[in-house]
């Protein structure tokens, strides 16, 4: 199974990775503004269904000053995806190589998958007539192609690299090992609610980046599907009560007209 591994004491807030995402992705610009807030200061503030990916701005105290430490925002394509199994058209479904794809032609925009994402990736078109939703895809179609993602294609110092999860888990413990004094020890996404394929290494404190840090290890998956196991229930149902609810306005309308037709013709004899 293909990851990406990211590493961000590379990562130089260049950006290339949110230009080369808009560009292979055919993404639109949007007009937004700049974002100052205690931790940081960057734009745009977060993902939009017009921008899948994000580098964030974080300053953080490190060996006794404070320096730039930038996060990634984008899908982190949960090995079992509680988005797809709250889908209820199938519209999110994972590959066998990784990521986790997206058929617009399918979604209902009914935004179950944005309740079910631990972390509340998934977009909604609010600016559109019939609004879908929208994520970063990993570049699947690069990936089936043979070809690492546009993110990871362009990233000048290797801050993003793409290859087989395990032996990116493999060179994520390297790294740690080699360097323990300036990483994190914690390869996040290797166990968070079961596994994720993007990775990520810090020298400070996740939460510093803004990364949930309250996740579970287990996979969400298993509370998605008991949750809409009962969706069709509901469904049958409400059917049942707005039918049920019809037949009566019908009778008692249809009783109405009876009752003054009868009125009519007494009058007339």
């Amino acid at each position: 199974m293909k990851a990406l591994l990211i590493d961000v004491t590379r990562c130089v807030g260049c950006r290339g990775c949110q230009v080369a995402c808009k560009e292979w992705n055919e993404l639109p610009a949007e007009k937004t503004r700049f974002f100052a807030s205690p931790k940081g200061y960057q734009n745009p503030r977060d993902l939009s269904s017009k921008t899948w990916r994000v580098v964030t701005y974080n300053e953080a105290q490190t060996n006794g000053r404070f320096e730039w430490v930038f996060g990634h925002l984008q899908c982190f394509h949960c090995i079992e995806p509680s988005c797809a199994t709250a889908c209820p058209v199938s519209a999110l479904q994972k590959t066998k190589e990784g990521p986790v794809v997206y058929d617009p032609d399918r979604c209902l925009g009914c935004r179950y998958c944005q309740l079910a994402c631990p972390f509340l990736v998934p977009r909604f078109e609010w600016d559109k007539a019939i609004p879908k939703i929208t994520k970063c895809t990993m570049c699947a179609d690069r990936v089936a192609a043979g070809e690492e993602p546009a993110c990871a294609k362009v990233c000048p110092t290797d801050a993003i690299v793409f290859g087989e999860r395990e032996d990116l888990i493999a060179e994520a413990e390297n790294r740690i090992h080699r360097n323990p004094r300036g990483y994190v020890h914690h390869i996040y996404g290797k166990d968070e609610v079961g596994g994720t394929c993007v990775l990520h290494l810090s020298n400070v404190p996740f939460e510093v980046l803004g990364y949930r840090t309250d996740l579970p290890k287990i996979s969400l998956r298993e509370y998605t599907k008991t949750a809409m196991q009962v969706v069709p229930h509901v469904k049958i149902g409400l059917a049942v009560a707005l039918g049920a609810v019809s037949w009566v306005i019908q009778r008692r309308i249809r009783n109405g007209r009876d009752e003054k037709n009868g009125s009519s013709s007494g009058g007339e004899s």
